[in-house]
């Protein structure tokens, strides 16, 4: 029987609640499809705080090295507001990220037909709707230096530095061509190309590249105007390259056309080793511990590591299919509630999906 060892990052919030259904569902799958995964808890963000004083306990990134996939829940919390900034969880997550080498973040947004009348846009804008953001995640401004807050002109001025390099580019826009070429053959590349100097290289490599890719379609969009495609017309993406900064702006907004962020799963790959798989929502430490979480991001994530991180495509496809039989059947979490439907809180909304395995 095949064996994978699995780390599980529970974190802060909402986290430990959404772990343990996936847990669940993933125990059911492999049971069903005669193979094993070995749990491993770490510690990461705040919880990782709490017990070390460190967002992120070398432990916890060398377990994750050493796995075969790492399935994160969710991190953060007000409570860490006030420590400095390499003290706080967010940095216990780039910190992963980059100690992971996790590069490519892919994060796909797809309509549930059962789900259409939750989104805020009307029907006949979101129907169809299959896109996925393909986020650039170890550079651009997040990681560029110098960065920092100084005294200057007798003021105090605070500074980042957005920065790519050519390999940057060339590698994360290998992953979109690649991916594009398996979906529908066409890839937008947003940038700020007619402002920054580092948004035009990042053009002029991905017009470099675009020959070998000769059955994938091209195009570039400003970022400020993707940003308003997104809203006006979604069908017409099938992959979006973007960097860092405007991945994660994007991508969040493209999340809402689904009706709720909490439906949406991601990976974060690199070039080998294990793949990092997370819900696109936060923590949500105000509803913690209530039983009102929607676990359905997290198991779709879990499908996600099935898929592309361990390459166990049908059960994954067992995982996405219990979603879809759940929802079709009018059973929502609070975030989801609508008129006839049946409201569950996050432990019945579990159980309801292994019933549904």
């Amino acid at each position: 029987m095949a064996q994978h060892r699995v780390v599980l990052l529970p974190g802060d919030g909402i986290g430990p609640e959404i772990t343990a259904v996936a847990r669940q569902l993933l125990e059911a799958v492999s049971e069903r499809h005669g193979f094993q995964l070995s749990f491993e808890e770490q510690l990461i963000g705040g919880s990782a705080i709490d017990a070390t004083g460190e967002p992120l306990p070398a432990s916890t990134l060398e377990a994750c090295r050493g796995a075969d996939a790492v399935l994160l829940a969710a991190i953060g919390s007000p409570r860490f507001d006030n420590l400095s900034r390499d003290k706080r969880p967010e940095t216990g997550l780039l910190g992963l990220r980059s100690g992971m080498r996790l590069f490519a973040n892919l994060r796909p947004v797809k309509i549930v037909p059962a789900l259409i009348g939750a989104s805020s846009l009307r029907p006949e804008v979101i129907e169809g709707v299959d896109l996925m953001v393909v986020r650039e995640l170890t550079g651009g401004i997040y990681f560029g230096q110098p960065k920092g807050r100084i005294e200057a002109d007798g003021e105090e001025r605070g500074f980042n530095t957005m920065t790519y390099s050519s390999t940057e580019v060339d590698r994360i826009a290998k992953v979109a061509f690649e991916l594009a070429r398996e979906r529908r053959g066409d890839l937008c590349s947003v940038d700020k190309a007619n402002v920054l100097d580092v948004s035009q290289l990042w053009r002029d490599r991905v017009d470099a590249m675009a020959p070998t890719y000769g059955d994938v379609a091209v195009s570039h969009m400003y970022v400020d105007n993707a940003a308003m495609q997104l809203v006006r017309s979604p069908r017409q993406f099938d992959v979006l390259l973007t960097g860092n900064l405007f991945g994660d702006i994007l991508s969040d907004e493209a999340a809402m056309l689904t009706g709720s962020i909490g439906m949406l799963p991601s990976a974060s790959l690199g070039s080998d080793g294990p793949g990092l798989f997370e819900p696109v929502h936060g923590s949500a430490p105000d509803i913690a511990g209530q039983d009102k979480a929607n676990p359905m991001a997290m198991v779709l994530s879990a499908a996600m590591m099935l898929r592309t991180g361990l390459k166990l495509s049908k059960a994954a496809d067992d995982l996405e299919a219990a979603v879809d039989k759940v929802l079709a059947a009018g059973f929502r979490t609070g975030d989801l509630m609508a008129d006839s439907c049946t409201l569950l809180g996050c432990r019945a909304m579990g159980e309801a999906l292994l019933k549904a395995l």
